[in-house]
């Protein structure tokens, strides 16, 4: 499978956005990453793997995208704290017209207010990525995380 390198730059442009903008804390931009019948999904490693339903956080479409954001921002209260994503490279594992399927290995550190850094959150999006004229746009992005335990609460988009 021969990928232009202009597609593979696209991609890692949007990874690197993408986690920019939550590590940022600007989640009134996060939706515009994703389109409008996106799936944006939060699970074990476990349960993807056996191909269970269960999911810690399961989004489908821009509704219920702004409706986390709207949770985060006006009714959610919890320690403040800072995240920070290091990314792998990510791998396109196929494309079929203007649709690209891609991974990437992404590690969360988390950061306490007056208190150190932890790893939060191991794993590896599995990004189904839409091309519209020029863009590129999560259609699907699923995260799946390799810890059994989440300390604590999950708050912010992975």
């Amino acid at each position: 499978m021969k990928i232009p390198l202009s597609l593979h730059i696209g991609v890692a442009n949007l990874q690197a956005a993408y986690v920019s903008c939550v590590d940022s804390g600007e989640f009134g931009n996060w939706p515009a990453f994703f389109t409008h019948d996106c799936h944006y999904r939060i699970v074990p490693r476990e349960n993807h793997e056996r191909g269970l339903p269960l999911a810690t956080i399961d989004l489908k479409g821009m509704g219920m995208l702004r409706d986390r954001v709207y949770g985060i921002q006006s009714t959610l209260f919890h320690a403040p704290y800072y995240q920070r994503h290091i990314l792998g490279p990510t791998r396109i594992v196929s494309r079929e017209g203007n649709l690209v399927c891609t991974e990437t290995n992404y590690l969360v550190v988390r950061t306490k207010r007056d208190a150190t850094s932890d790893v939060f959150n191991v794993g590896r999006y599995i990004d189904r990525i839409q091309m519209t004229n020029g863009s590129l746009l999560f259609q699907q992005k699923i995260c799946v995380f390799d810890s059994e335990i989440i300390p604590n609460s999950l708050i912010y988009p992975i």
